[in-house]
């Protein structure tokens, strides 16, 4: 009988202090939390995809000076899972750096790692340079 009374008294204990956690993400930002994300992706991605831009470009003597890109602007074309879950990611961009007022200079797909170091890089387009004078 003290068994029954001490397991009952266990349970109801455990199941009284089993109180539920509902939680919501917060997505402070000014757009879908999707949208959010894939911003945040590709911003933390900066520094790779900068390289690979100078990269590309660094014998072109026609590209602009103060080429740059914005997140906004590129797509995640695929993110590979290289190995099981939380393992390593590949993430394919298509990045279309610009100069000036938002001028597209080129296209380029540029392969990271989610660690951030740059696996590949392929030029695909240049747009003829515009000069305002």
């Amino acid at each position: 009988m003290n068994k029954l009374v001490v397991s009952l008294a266990l349970i109801i204990f455990f199941v009284s202090y089993n109180t539920p956690a509902y939680t919501q993400t917060i997505n402070e930002a000014d757009t879908e939390l999707c949208e959010t994300l894939k911003y945040a992706l590709i911003n933390s991605l900066r520094e790779p995809v900068d390289r690979a831009l100078a990269e590309i470009y660094k014998d072109d003597e026609y590209a602009p000076e103060g080429l740059t890109w914005a997140s906004y602007d590129t797509n995640i074309i695929k993110i590979e899972q290289l190995s099981g879950v939380a393992g390593a990611y590949e993430i394919i961009l298509k990045v279309k750096p610009y100069y000036r007022a938002h001028i597209t200079y080129g296209e380029d797909i540029i392969v990271v790692s989610a660690d951030g170091k740059l696996i590949d890089f392929k030029h695909l387009k240049t747009y003829p340079r515009v000069d305002f004078n």
